[in-house]
């Protein structure tokens, strides 16, 4: 899709990255230059699909390299590291294949119009974020004990202990009942909706700007406290409390539905900080800078998330800081990433 008609598709690509973006075009000239054939077809493929990188991109892959190069380094301490490896390196081809392909179609796309292959590409390089988000998450359970060998609840447990006066999971149970149960977890079940929403909103008035802007903090905040979660494992109340409750909580349709995807897609470990928070914090910000109707909205929903993740006994209170902060975090991270240029793809096309 073009916004700037009469700009061809090498220059609508074109973009700087502020430190390494010369350096880059030298070396692929470079490339293009030493290796002949296919070499060159591959190097001339890769430096094309890396142009057609945005902020999102440069926050994810290198995510990507960052857990891939622990893993090398502390492939002793886990199970099948050459396979692990070997998922990230595909993904990352995965997500460079997807922005080159984009790229080639929007490329077209003022000469062929809105085909559904362009509406394809822009549909699935605009929205894979959301299983890219899902795909780090679940991956997590393999590198949670990648660095430090143990759990590390006990400190967190002593921590809550001391802000609060009260094991807080354990607490709230006085309170519990089925209506309020199935509340809470409705409230926990909201969280999945706050990214789609917004996106979604901002996507719909083709703000490109403000989409990849909230990707962008989210992935920042994400991936912080992907990298916090490998080096302090935490397992959370459900699992490291077991036994210290009365009973599970029982509810309607709402509890229900939890505990069918907790069933399936519960991870063991990675609870410090809270991704559910920081996600849907980093969502928060991105509501308040780019459609604040929408945040006052969000604002009530996300504090009973917020209170639905200790009242399930998911996590412990600091989780729930941590979250905060490195929502926030990713929010003033990304802030200053989309400003460089180049940062948003579909603006250029």
């Amino acid at each position: 899709m073009s916004d700037v008609p009469g700009q061809n598709y090498e220059a609508a690509l074109v973009w700087r990255c502020p430190v390494v973006a010369a350096r880059g075009e030298e070396r692929a000239a470079e490339f293009e230059a030493e290796k002949p054939g296919s070499a060159a077809w591959i190097a001339r493929a890769a430096a094309a699909a890396w142009v057609a990188c945005g902020a999102f991109e440069w926050v994810a892959l290198g995510y990507l390299a960052a857990s891939s190069a622990l893993i090398a380094i502390f492939l002793k301490n886990i199970a099948h590291p050459i396979k692990l490896l070997s998922v990230q390196a595909l993904v990352a081809s995965i997500i460079l294949l997807l922005c080159l392909a984009e790229a080639r179609v929007s490329g077209r796309a003022k000469l062929e119009g809105d085909t559904i292959s362009v509406k394809f590409w822009h549909f699935w390089r605009h929205w894979y974020p959301h299983l890219f988000f899902l795909f780090c998450f679940e991956e997590l359970g393999k590198l949670v004990h990648l660095v430090t060998p143990g759990w590390q609840d006990a400190k967190l447990i002593t921590a809550d202990y001391m802000l609060t006066g009260v094991h807080p999971t354990v607490w709230l149970e006085q309170f519990a009942t089925p209506a309020r149960n199935d509340f809470m977890q409705f409230a926990y079940l909201t969280y999945f909706t706050y990214l789609l929403v917004l996106g979604g909103t901002l996507y719909y008035r083709r703000d490109w700007r403000g989409y990849w802007s909230v990707m962008t903090y989210s992935a920042a905040g994400y991936a912080i406290g992907y990298c916090i979660a490998i080096f302090f494992p935490i397992e959370s109340p459900w699992f490291s409390m077991a036994g210290a409750w009365h009973g599970p909580l029982s509810g309607g349709p709402f509890t229900t539905t939890i505990n069918f995807i907790e069933h399936f897609g519960r991870v063991r470990g990675a609870a410090f900080p809270s991704e559910h928070v920081a996600g849907s914090v980093a969502a928060l910000w991105g509501a308040w800078r780019h459609r604040r109707w929408l945040f006052w909205v969000m604002a009530p929903m996300v504090t009973c998330m917020c209170v639905s993740t200790v009242w399930g006994r998911y996590h412990y209170v600091v989780d729930v800081f941590g979250g905060m902060v490195t929502g926030t975090l990713g929010y003033v991270i990304g802030s200053w990433i989309i400003r460089a240029r180049g940062a948003v793809a579909s603006e250029a096309r």
